[in-house]
């Protein structure tokens, strides 16, 4: 081992001398001369030539991986089971993620050489390992638990509907309705009162198709040579990291996401429904009629799933709200009562408004802007996933910091099952189970 840290330290000083080159010239607002440029390239050979450091490196920890491995004759259980003519035993799964990463870096840092037959079962949906520069589908084991709390990590992930697929996306038949007027009510639908021998006019319901496509969702781990001593602190550590990391990023795409690439937030919707600010309403600031009005354009059937998912910088206000009920003469300062909006939790829950959650996420946008205030119901979100997460990983993104490059990827997409607001039948403000408090700017 001592062996390669000097190698490394090696690298490190010829890397260092190679951006002081650069770096001079750059300051002089230059090009390297003659001499500079040879010394240059004189380095860069020396760090990744043919003989060149990193394949030095490469050399001595495939060498030592065989040595760690290697074992000096059979196993009597092992050798009596052979002359006895019984099957070779079954290959065992990973005991721990830390387990099966030291694997894949032995893998990775052998160039192929030195594969743990574990892992060519390890493989989710597949009969072999799937290499990809030194990468390996996780066990499913360990895939399924990164999954299962990137689900139920988040407060806004968990309320999702979740459907997973078999290829490469998803194609549904909803009803196209945007109306409950007459004639409209399932896109077309209508029924008649109808008096003996009337005719009545052929309707027929309208419908649209929702397309989600896949997306490749990417998350990387740098590890040391030492956690990756410790295989126990290695597979708590990664499982938490991109678990935690996976999640936020599902999540601050199911609010805002662009879906090019990615899924479709409910921001940037079209079935949102975004009330706007009161016309004395002074910048930054939340007033009663926010709420109220935003609570009378949900959709009612969303009442008993929906949420107040706000931005953190928006708790301050929310205790100061408070609805003035007038008194017999009219007047609301004289004899009339005030009723608080926000009810503060009981225990260790979320507080109220209106008898719905209140509930704290990062991925809303700060006090004053479009969505800081968001009142939905995330039932009405549809997210799609494929399989199971994909291991990879490489010794050479962060050579020099003497780290090991972990990345795992999960493919899914997402949008809101409702495409329009909703005219009511009788009224014209638009309904929907995503509703927002415009800018107060």
């Amino acid at each position: 081992m001592s062996n390669i840290k000097a190698l490394r330290q090696r690298a490190h000083d010829i890397t260092k001398t190679m951006r002081g080159l650069l770096d001079a010239a750059a300051a002089e607002n230059r090009e390297l001369n003659e001499s500079e440029a040879a010394k240059y390239e004189e380095n860069l050979k020396a760090l990744t030539g043919s003989n060149g450091i990193s394949k030095q490196v490469e050399r001595e920890e495939a060498l030592q991986e065989i040595e760690r491995n290697a074992t000096p004759g059979e196993s009597p259980n092992t050798d009596a089971a052979s002359r006895a003519g019984d099957p070779a035993p079954k290959k065992a799964g990973f005991k721990s993620l830390g387990e099966y990463l030291l694997a894949v870096v032995a893998a990775d840092r052998s160039n192929g050489r030195l594969v743990d037959p574990r892992l060519q079962a390890a493989a989710t949906g597949s009969n072999e390992a799937v290499p990809s520069d030194g990468g390996f589908l996780v066990q499913s084991d360990f895939s399924n638990e990164i999954l299962r709390r990137v689900n139920e990590g988040g407060e806004v992930l968990s309320r999702v509907r979740r459907q997973t697929v078999s290829g490469n996306g998803l194609v549904i038949n909803a009803v196209d309705e945007s109306s409950r007027a007459t004639g409209s009510r399932w896109g077309g639908v209508q029924g008649y009162w109808a008096q003996e021998a009337d005719t009545v006019t052929s309707k027929k319901p309208k419908f649209r198709q929702m397309e989600l496509k896949l997306s490749k969702l990417m998350a990387l781990y740098y590890a040391t040579d030492e956690l990756i001593a410790d295989a126990s602190a290695l597979g708590g550590i990664a499982e938490q990291a991109f678990s935690e990391e996976l999640n936020f990023l599902v999540e601050d795409a199911i609010i805002e996401g662009t879906g090019v690439g990615q899924p479709l937030g409910i921001l940037n919707s079209s079935a949102l429904v975004s009330v706007a600010k009161e016309a004395s309403q002074v910048a930054a600031t939340i007033v009663s009629e926010n709420v109220l009005k935003m609570y009378a354009r949900l959709h009612p059937r969303s009442r008993a799933n929906a949420g107040w998912f706000v931005n953190q910088d928006v708790m301050p206000q929310l205790p100061q709200l408070n609805i003035k009920i007038k008194n017999v003469a009219g007047s609301e300062n004289v004899g009339g009562i005030s009723t608080p909006v926000y009810q503060f939790p009981n225990g260790d829950g979320y507080g109220t408004i209106l008898g719905r959650p209140v509930i704290p996420v990062e991925y809303c946008p700060t006090l004053g802007t479009k969505g800081d205030v968001m009142l939905l119901d995330l039932s009405q979100y549809l997210m799609i996933e494929k399989g199971g997460a994909q291991a990879a990983s490489s010794m050479h993104v962060r050579f020099i910091n003497d780290e090991m490059t972990f990345r795992i990827t999960l493919r899914v997409d997402g949008q809101p099952i409702w495409n329009l607001p909703l005219t009511p039948f009788k009224g014209t403000a638009t309904q929907s189970p995503f509703v927002s408090l415009d800018t107060r700017g």
